[in-house]
């Protein structure tokens, strides 16, 4: 498996327009052949130019988008009384199902007439009662056409994939490791404390991500050198920085930006 390659943009949203045109032309070309175009998913900081980028372009170039099927990577847990997990409430800013819904589905869908939006059972979600139904799920679909993946900035953490995760690591319920957890403190500010990060999440796992058609990895900002740094030097994956599952995947590459494509050591 070759590594991936590396490209720098000048800005965040330069690499936002560029992977949303990018995603656009492939989704198109899917529907033209009658197929579902599986787009995988992560939320926060990271992703939010190339949102943004795609309801910017479809607002401008409406395309009918109902054959999308977004493959959401993770979302957090909550105990549900009787010794198992369910989802966060949806209610809540920090859920990725909120984030999916308000700053994902309402934009893309808003320049669009209704019969061409992304249709609401169109959203995944692994379900933490039954997580390996989700890699079953995906399989019996097709695979995952494109993932947009990003990485935290403290451990490389990839989805709630903490370092450690094996090679071989599906969708399963994961105990947030401290990193991440302030990581998501970060990303989402309105969870106020660390206490109030959730413990636990559902999330995609090492293989799921491995095993898409096309894979980007978007570092943006000074915060994100030490990342950009420890996937340029991996030739494989490694297990105590998942980033690097990157040069796992069979079409996968690296976008950054000026600011992570800085030295370690710049001020």
């Amino acid at each position: 498996m070759p590594r991936a390659p590396v490209r720098i943009f000048p800005s965040a949203d330069g690499i936002g327009e560029h992977v949303a045109a990018r995603l656009l032309s492939r989704i198109e070309r899917t529907r033209v052949a009658g197929a579902h175009f599986l787009l995988g998913c992560p939320t926060g900081r990271t992703p939010r130019p190339v949102y943004a980028a795609l309801a910017r372009q479809l607002a401008e170039r409406p395309q009918d988008i109902g054959h999308l099927i977004l493959v959401m990577m993770d979302e957090y847990l909550v105990t549900d009384g009787g010794g198992g997990f369910e989802y966060a409430s949806a209610a809540e800013s920090w859920s990725c199902h909120h984030f999916a819904r308000v700053e994902m589905v309402d934009r893309l869908n808003a320049g669009l007439a209704p019969e061409q939006g992304v249709r609401e059972e169109s959203v995944w979600f692994p379900d933490p009662r039954d997580s390996a139904a989700y890699d079953a799920r995906i399989a019996d679909a097709g695979g995952i056409d494109f993932f947009i993946l990003a990485s935290g900035a403290s451990d490389g953490h990839v989805a709630f994939n903490p370092p450690g995760s094996g090679r071989e690591t599906r969708t399963r319920v994961i105990q947030l490791s401290e990193e991440t957890r302030r990581d998501n403190l970060t990303t989402f500010p309105a969870f106020g404390t660390l206490a109030a990060v959730p413990s636990h999440g559902i999330s995609v796992g090492i293989d799921t991500i491995a095993s898409a058609k096309e894979s980007v990895m978007i570092v943006c900002g000074s915060g994100k050198r030490l990342t950009l740094y420890r996937m340029r030097r991996a030739k494989r994956y490694e297990p105590d920085w998942p980033a690097t599952v990157i040069h796992e995947c069979a079409s996968g590459e690296i976008l950054a930006d000026t600011d992570a494509d800085e030295p370690l050591d710049a001020h």
